[in-house]
């Protein structure tokens, strides 16, 4: 979802007689003795709303893919689990470095949504020193989820890999949905959570099938027989079902947890494309999938919904969203949330808390992105593990301060809502390759402090000042819909706020966080505060379009002629010199077919694939001036799953079909590239990318 955002910073080192907010787009500078043209410069940061901070801690454990947190019994040692199959030990109290406690990467399958998924440290591990994992390894018809029984003699700072003890596996029909979390409950019992079984929409019906045990939570007992005695009062233990299945109808249980006090079952169940969703789990319930997602009709517009059971909450996927399960809290830190379960979004970053029968509320906006999994400690206080390796706290969140954002796009001085064709005070820019945004036409104003100028790094990218503002309005249909700013407040930091247009065209309205809505028949995403930082990534330098590639061009000049836009930036006193350098190529100009679709990958992918960005697993690096040969794309394995491709890659010279870039542009939902602010495949840019595959002999 990139687009420009403002900024706010003090004034550098230029004259004062540059008055970079007061001329029009013709380069004309104007008096404004009233400050009006620069009150869009003086946009303040808006009070967070954040009731509940999370706080770095452990500094020390840091390990990408971290998957799973679970405290050892007697409340001194963590186990940390990463995804390849490495599980890590470390003491809670002190900053020593984790230890590896069992390597389990020869044996298991990591691919996609597949790896080592879940532990459950056994109730009485101090007296037998048991702990069990889950996880995919080869075998059944794609691979099998297996869980297996260890024991450590240390206490927990090792597991002796010879223990193993497999308890249970399931063939997985598909590569994704594999569920995997694991938990004893109350009962002593051990718990393990079925993703459906994958592909999309169910296809083999085991949502609704009791007796498989894919879309199902188990419940099995360890201790009462070899390698496991099914529990009296499970739903089918007489027959009628799988035994071990305990509640059904899941389609990928994404983390579930006890409540301490309580007893309660809780989780998080992935939706597919329109509803996340959070149950409370009982006994012999039925929570709809595939008849239903969320409490909603699932692709028809009715349905038999007699016994499902709806759930306790919902939220909509407004372009990419997985939900992840908390916990009730039970801690001290954040009394106000105390017997509420705190759930997030790993896309989003949402952090909700609600309680049965009343409706969510938001606690933090985005600080909760990326987040794979909760723990709590032994005081009931509540851990997160998110996927770069880092352990997060959940502490209160500071006081609010500060002054409103203008709630009206009118008040904030960026847009006369009057004529918002006209950039007034700020200056019209245009870029070589636009990012695809649903089909949407944009406009794009830059405003900059008085005194201040943009500063050209050593990469072409633009950096602005602190109190810069970057505008961006969308219309679809020739109707507006849509103004974004993005702003670098005083303390150097970006911010990125929505507006959404009145349908009458009158003005504009601040949203508090991200929305889906129906704009003539089309889906349009607005994006939230978090969401906009999330692909203005810093690697990128924020603004995205603001570099040197994509600003060299060619503009009208207002009289009928063009003027190279980059002069006009000197003339009207935004750049001291044109920096130079080559452009990005224009996808419908002459430049080589290969030239046309890397500069479409830069515009679109590579605030996210490239060094230092959060590109996850898939790593590899999508600028326009990095080599092909030295990007991990062409010809390389894709690292965050082959999307049911056969002999998948990243780019598969003369292959379009085996090519996972090209496949995740044309698909939508998770799989989708971008990840968020996106409803519809650019079927152009598509094309181009397909051609250029096809047209790619060898890699170089």
């Amino acid at each position: 979802m990139p687009y420009p955002c403002l900024v706010r910073w003090p004034a550098l080192i230029l004259a004062a007689t540059l008055l970079t907010c007061g001329g029009d787009d013709d380069g004309d500078t104007g008096d404004d003795p009233e400050g009006e043209a620069y009150a869009c410069v003086q946009l303040p940061r808006p009070a967070s709303s954040d009731i509940v901070a999370l706080t770095r801690v452990y500094p020390q454990v840091a390990v990408e893919g971290a998957i799973d947190l679970a405290l050892v019994p007697g409340g001194a040692r963590w186990l940390y689990l990463v995804k390849s199959g490495l599980v890590y030990s470390f003491s809670v109290d002190g900053p020593a470095p984790p230890v590896l406690a069992l390597d389990l990467r020869a044996q298991v399958i990591e691919d996609g949504e597949a790896g080592l998924l879940g532990v459950a440290v056994h109730p009485d591990f101090e007296v037998n020193g048991e702990v069990f994992l889950s996880y995919t390894t080869p075998g059944g018809d794609a691979f099998l989820s297996r869980v297996s029984r260890f024991r450590s003699v240390d206490g927990g700072v090792t597991l002796d890999p010879s223990s193993e003890e497999v308890i249970l596996e399931v063939s997985q029909p598909y590569t994704n949905h594999n569920g995997g979390d694991i938990d004893f409950g109350p009962d002593g019992y051990l718990y393990w959570g079925l993703g459906d079984g994958g592909s999309g929409g169910d296809p083999l019906g085991n949502g609704q099938d009791p007796s498989t045990l894919l879309g199902a939570m188990l419940r099995i007992d360890v201790d009462g027989g070899s390698p496991y005695a099914i529990p009296e009062d499970n739903p089918f233990a007489d027959g009628g079902g799988a035994p071990e299945v305990y509640a059904w109808g899941f389609r990928n249980p994404w983390r579930f947890s006890f409540d301490r006090e309580t007893g309660a079952l809780w989780t998080g169940d992935v939706g597919q494309n329109v509803w996340e969703e959070v149950d409370r789990v009982v006994l012999g319930g039925n929570y709809g999938w595939s008849v239903k997602e969320g409490d909603a009709c699932f692709n028809q517009d009715s349905c038999d919904d007699a016994g499902l059971i709806d759930p306790v909450a919902q939220y909509r996927n407004t372009s990419s969203a997985s939900v992840v399960g908390g916990a009730v809290y039970r801690g001290a830190a954040l009394p106000e949330l105390v017997g509420q379960y705190l759930y997030s979004d790993f896309y989003q970053g949402t952090l909700w808390a609600v309680v049965e029968g009343q409706a969510p509320t938001q606690v933090s906006a985005a600080g909760a992105r990326s987040i794979t999994a909760y723990a709590e400690g032994e005081d009931g206080e509540l851990y997160a593990v998110r996927y770069d390796g880092a352990i997060l706290r959940l502490e209160a969140a500071p006081p609010h301060e500060g002054e409103a954002l203008p709630e009206r796009l009118s008040a904030t001085g960026c847009v006369d809502v009057a004529a918002p064709d006209d950039p007034g005070a700020l200056h019209r820019y245009q870029l070589n390759v636009p990012f695809w945004s649903d089909g949407a036409e944009k406009d794009r104003w830059l405003s900059l402090p008085a005194g201040s100028t943009i500063l050209p790094a050593d990469d072409g990218d633009f950096e602005l000042p602190p109190g810069a503002v970057v505008v961006k309005s969308f219309r679809l249909g020739g109707r507006l819909v849509e103004t974004r700013l993005m702003v670098r407040h005083d303390d150097g930091a970006w911010a990125g706020y929505s507006y959404a247009w009145d349908e009458d065209g009158g003005d504009a309205t601040l949203l508090a966080g991200g929305e889906l809505r129906d704009i003539d028949g089309q889906a349009w995403s607005f994006p939230s505060p978090g969401d906009c930082l999330y692909c203005h990534t810093e690697a990128a330098g924020r603004t995205l379009g603001l570099e040197r590639r994509q600003l060299a061009r060619l503009v009208d000049d207002g009289g009928g002629g063009s003027v190279d836009q980059l002069s006009r930036f000197v003339e009207l006193g935004l750049l001291l010199v044109d920096p130079g350098g080559e452009a990005l190529p224009e996808l419908d100009g002459g430049a080589a077919l290969e030239e046309r679709a890397r500069a479409y990958l830069h515009a679109n992918c590579s605030q996210c694939h490239r060094p230092d960005g959060p590109d996850g697993r898939a790593n590899f690096d999508a600028r326009y001036t990095t080599p092909l040969a030295e990007t991990g794309m062409c010809d390389q394995p894709p690292r965050a799953g082959a999307l049911e491709i056969t002999d998948a890659r990243v780019i598969a010279p003369g292959d379009p079909a085996r090519s996972v870039l090209l496949a995740r542009m044309r698909s939508l939902g998770p799989t989708r590239m971008p990840i968020i602010g996106s409803a519809r495949v650019d079927e152009e840019g598509a094309a181009l990318v397909d051609a250029w595959i096809a047209g790619l002999a060898v890699c170089p």
